[in-house]
């Protein structure tokens, strides 16, 4: 149905490239205290792989409708059966898979790494804070292994599978479907991902990738951050390493600033954007397509993006304009915007997302 976490290349405009683990620290400064701080992991072998085994301590998101948290998983090659490609990009692979003890259904996103025992045990122990941040909005962490073949190590990281999709393939769906995405939904998008980065921050940790592709729906219809790790040392740890800049950064980041959570905000307000209009904002319809420097240049000095006012309320178009504020300081917190009258108008309506998304899929029930 999907592709789960990976970017799907469209337009004419620059896709930002498939993410890592793409997360900071809550200043963009590495806290090396963060690993120090984890106990030690049971780093068991079966076969060709290593699995994370995560104690069941971890700290419980009130909400949650199940125990997964609460469950422990000996992933290993030898114990799970690959179902299908969910998508694939310049760093990974994603495949739905099923862990074979108790047929649960997982995403698996498979990434080479540096052949360096070191370099394992720390992204291992970064990993561990991933199952440490259950929450309702962010797609549940279930473990990670390491794996060896012909081509070199991976690691292989597994998550939840959300039947819905990312949003950037939910967006395209219904644009091939002559339609646009409506101010509802839009709004339960940015609730979701406002409390999903309140609950990170809480962790001192920032997204630094929130865009439409690292935004996945359940069959459930619950919206849920992806795709983040813990600090720029698992990044850095990855062998096949970021190519080329993600579009969706804030001008302070573009330009190399010391950034804080309000960057991410930047990012939710370019991805509401997009997908009330079908299109990357920048540069806007019927500018001519321009380069990677040209691009980031108009994204820093050019004038923003804005909501369509005569489709969009006037609570709508300002909760845009104020993610899109381009000084930092004066950009709002997660926090904050949580109290913007857009959110908490829709926070209050009801809305049954769960037979939305399955008639975007065209499912029958």
């Amino acid at each position: 149905m999907h592709n789960q976490g990976l970017s799907i290349v469209t337009r004419n405009t620059q896709p930002s490239p498939p993410p890592l683990l793409a997360v900071d620290t809550a200043f963009a400064q590495p806290v090396n205290g963060i690993s120090g701080q984890l106990s030690q992991l049971s780093l068991g072998s079966s076969g060709s792989s290593s699995s994370l085994r995560t104690p069941g301590s971890a700290r419980r998101t009130a909400g949650a409708e199940d125990n997964d948290d609460e469950e422990e998983y000996a992933l290993s090659d030898e114990n799970i059966k690959v179902m299908r490609k969910l998508g694939e990009g310049s760093v990974g692979t994603v495949h739905k898979i099923e862990y074979q003890p108790t047929r649960k259904i997982m995403a698996r996103k498979l990434m080479a790494v540096y052949p360096d025992e070191t370099n394992h045990r720390q992204i291992m122990r970064e990993l561990k804070l991933l199952k440490q941040c259950q929450s309702p909005y962010i797609v549940k962490y279930y473990g990670a292994y390491f794996s060896s073949d012909d081509d070199g190590q991976s690691i292989a990281i597994c998550m939840e599978y959300c039947e819905g999709g990312s949003l950037e393939s939910v967006y395209k769906r219904v644009a091939k479907l002559n339609a646009q995405i409506g101010e509802g939904v839009l709004g339960k998008v940015a609730l979701a991902v406002l409390n999903g980065l309140v609950h990170l921050h809480s962790y001192r940790v920032i997204h630094r990738d929130v865009k439409p592709s690292n935004i996945l729906v359940t069959g459930r219809g619950e919206i849920k951050l992806c795709d983040f790790g813990v600090s720029g040392e698992l990044v850095d740890s990855i062998a096949q390493t970021f190519v080329g800049t993600s579009y969706y950064m804030a001008p302070e980041r573009i330009q190399g600033d010391r950034y804080a959570v309000q960057s991410d905000i930047w990012s939710l307000g370019l991805t509401l954007i997009e997908v009330s209009q079908n299109q990357f904002p920048f540069p806007p319809p019927g500018h001519p397509q321009l380069s990677v420097i040209e691009l980031l240049e108009y994204i820093i000095h050019m004038p923003v993006p804005e909501m369509d006012k005569k489709k969009f309320s006037a609570e709508c178009c300002d909760f845009v304009r104020r993610c899109l504020i381009k000084e930092p300081s004066k950009r709002p917190t997660p926090s904050q915007l949580l109290d913007h009258p857009f959110i908490v108008k829709s926070a209050a309506k009801r809305l049954d997302l769960k037979s939305w998304i399955e008639r975007v899929w065209g499912v029958k029930k």
